[in-house]
């Protein structure tokens, strides 16, 4: 969508770059009186997948830097705006001091003049007073407006980021089949065991993958039998892996969710340090 905004306000890529994926779907095998048994679990993705999922956070810093650099721009403008109005005031104040002094001095005698400069002198420091008061609040103001466009920016940029990254992946896969045939083919070949495997595809792919069934065949173990069925679950060009061990989801929809998670987690803890930064101040 590590912090993207520190005292800076502004998230750097290097921070960005910390973010780290939890191994969330290794199979987890319990041991009873040594025989091995388990439970269907998940297991994290093979090292392509990995490599893909760092080409699609790449992309989405990329997208988040911009427009954060284009919202501190504009916060940066508001703030010279606001240091150009409080000078054109001083120097008008100025202005009108001088010809307050000078009105003073040709129309009053001695005593009348003395009153009313200091009578002057308290307007002027009164007013000085309540503009540098003024001024102080527009400063504040537009720090505030700043902080403001920043915490609304991160989770849309999260979301554009994630649903671009979405179209471009499934651009090129139906551009590029051979690409779904690959992630399945890497996804089998970590399945070395013997008996029946479930491969579950998209029914839009069912065809285009049961043809590639001797390609398949030959990633796995020789005693294992592979099995492919249509799955409405699986909605893009990834493929689910089931076997009496547990079972690895390769769904591209899966990755990219775990993706933009991991990005608002961390656009969330920002706002959360930012806001006890500025309670300290």
């Amino acid at each position: 969508m590590s912090n993207l905004i520190k005292s800076s306000h502004v998230m750097t890529l290097e921070e960005l770059r910390k973010l780290r994926w939890n191994n969330q779907y290794i199979p987890q095998h319990e041991e009873t009186d040594g025989e091995e048994t388990s439970e269907p679990v998940e297991e994290g993705p093979d090292a392509d997948t990995i490599s893909l999922r760092d080409q699609i956070l790449s992309d989405a810093m990329s997208t988040a830097e911009t427009r954060i650099s284009e919202a501190a721009d504009e916060c940066e403008k508001l703030l010279e705006d606001a240091h150009a109005q409080i000078e054109v005031w001083w120097l008008e104040k100025r202005n009108e001091d001088e010809a307050i002094k000078e009105k003073h001095q040709e129309e009053g005698h001695q005593q009348g003049y003395q009153s009313g400069v200091m009578q002057a002198q308290q307007e002027v420091r009164a007013e000085w007073e309540h503009n540098l008061e003024e001024a102080s609040t527009i400063l504040k103001d537009a720090y505030r407006t700043r902080e403001q466009i920043i915490q609304e920016a991160e989770p849309f940029i999260v979301e554009l980021s994630c649903s671009i990254a979405e179209k471009i992946i499934g651009k090129q896969l139906s551009l590029e089949p051979e690409m779904v045939l690959d992630i399945i083919t890497r996804t089998l070949s970590r399945r070395r065991e013997q008996g029946e495997i479930t491969l579950c595809v998209s029914p839009a792919n069912l065809s285009f993958v049961q043809a590639a069934r001797e390609e398949l065949n030959a990633t796995i173990d020789s005693q294992a039998e592979l099995v492919i069925i249509p799955d409405s679950s699986v909605k893009d060009e990834g493929c689910v892996i089931r076997s009496m061990f547990g079972s690895i989801d390769a769904r591209i929809d899966t990755q990219l969710s775990e993706i933009k998670r991991e990005l608002l987690l961390i656009a969330h803890q920002s706002i959360e340090e930012r806001g006890q930064t500025n309670d300290a101040d």
